[in-house]
C-alpha cells in the first residue's frame, strides 16, 4: 500500500517590501513520502517570494511536468512556473513553452555547482528563466522550522527574506546566478 502525503498547515503573513505586496494567507502543503521536509520548506520560501492571490503549489512530486509553485494569469494559464532543486534542461524548456516566466529556486550547494557550469549555456538560451539559489545553512534555518502546524511572519527586501516564527527568527539571502536568460556570474 503507498503512503500518503503529510498535510501541513501554514498561516503565513507576508511582507513583500520590493513588490508592495502585503497579506495573511492560511494554506495547505503536502508533504509527499518520499519528499524531504527541506524541500517543502523550500517550496515554501518559493511561495513567499512570488506570493500573490493566484500563487499556489503545483500538484506534487507524483504529478510529472507540474511546477513545484505556480502563478496563473487572468485566463487561467500558468503564467510563472517555479521549479525547486536542479531540474534538467528539459523540464526547463518545457516550463518555458506552457508560462510566461521560470524561476528554478536551487538549493543543496553541493549539486547546485556541477549542475549550473554544465548547463548554464543551456539554460541562458531561455530568455524567460531566472535561476536562485540559497545555501545549505540558511537551508537548515528553514528545514528546522518545519511543523505540521505553522505560524510565519516574512518579510522580503532587496532579496533577503526574513522568517520568524515562535522558536525563530533569521534571514535568507536568495541570491541569483541568471535574471532573465542573463547570467549573473
Amino acid at each position: 500500500m503507498a503512503l500518503g502525503a503529510t498535510i501541513c498547515k501554514a498561516f503565513i503573513d507576508v511582507s513583500d517590501i520590493d513588490r508592495g505586496y502585503y497579506d495573511s494567507r492560511s494554506l495547505t502543503v503536502a508533504l509527499h513520502p518520499s519528499e524531504m521536509p527541506a524541500r517543502m520548506m523550500v517550496r515554501l520560501l518559493a511561495w513567499i517570494l512570488f506570493a500573490s492571490e493566484r500563487t499556489e503549489f503545483g500538484r506534487g512530486l507524483s504529478t510529472e511536468g507540474e511546477p513545484a509553485v505556480l502563478e496563473t494569469n487572468d485566463a487561467g494559464d500558468i503564467a510563472r512556473w517555479i521549479e525547486v532543486g536542479c531540474p534538467d534542461i528539459k523540464t526547463i524548456r518545457k516550463a518555458a513553452g506552457r508560462s510566461e516566466d521560470v524561476v528554478v529556486l536551487a538549493y543543496d550547494e553541493a549539486r547546485i555547482e556541477p549542475w549550473w557550469q554544465s548547463r548554464k549555456g543551456d539554460m541562458s538560451k531561455v530568455d524567460k528563466l531566472s535561476v536562485r539559489w540559497i545555501t545549505d545553512a540558511d537551508l537548515e534555518k528553514l528545514a528546522a522550522m518545519h511543523g505540521r502546524n505553522m505560524k510565519l511572519a516574512a518579510t522580503v527586501q532587496d532579496g533577503i527574506v526574513w522568517l520568524a516564527d515562535d522558536a525563530h527568527n533569521f534571514e535568507i539571502e536568495v541570491k541569483t546566478l541568471m535574471r532573465r536568460g542573463e547570467p549573473v556570474f
